[in-house]
């Protein structure tokens, strides 16, 4: 028996998804370290990170872990928060993600070192796990 068109369509079933514009990297502030020079790991979890499948639409949950070696400044964390807040429905796979916080952070605080991990929840049977890494030349 052929199936309708409505019943073809019924799987192919696409969400909405923001581009990358979305992304409000002008929320982000930076404010002044006290010690520089001091080695001190700043370290940022963020148990509720959603962003959403370019393709699908469908929602992706991680764990964001931002570790870094502060120079001069560290990022305000109520802007922080707003701006992983921002990706929320932005299609942007999974691998790309560490590198635009990355990206965007280094380019707001010029630290000594920093990496953004990734984890995030199993969708298909399959977690992913991704990490990007910046070091001041």
């Amino acid at each position: 028996m052929e199936k309708t068109q409505a019943e073809k369509d019924k799987y192919a079933k696409r969400w909405d998804v923001d581009g990358y514009e979305a992304i409000d990297t002008g929320i982000l502030e930076k404010i002044p370290f006290e010690y520089p020079g001091s080695d001190t790991e700043v370290v940022y979890i963020d148990p509720e990170f959603t962003a959403v499948c370019p393709w699908t639409g469908l929602p992706d949950f991680g764990t964001i872990t931002i570790r870094y070696l502060p120079r001069e400044f560290l990022v305000e964390l109520k802007s922080l928060k707003y701006y992983l807040n921002s990706f929320r429905n932005v299609g942007i796979l999974q691998e790309h993600v560490v590198n635009r916080i990355k990206d965007d952070l280094v380019r707001l605080l010029d630290p000594e070192w920093m990496a953004v991990e990734a984890e995030f929840r199993p969708r298909g049977g399959i977690s992913t796990q991704v990490r990007a890494e910046y070091q001041r030349e």
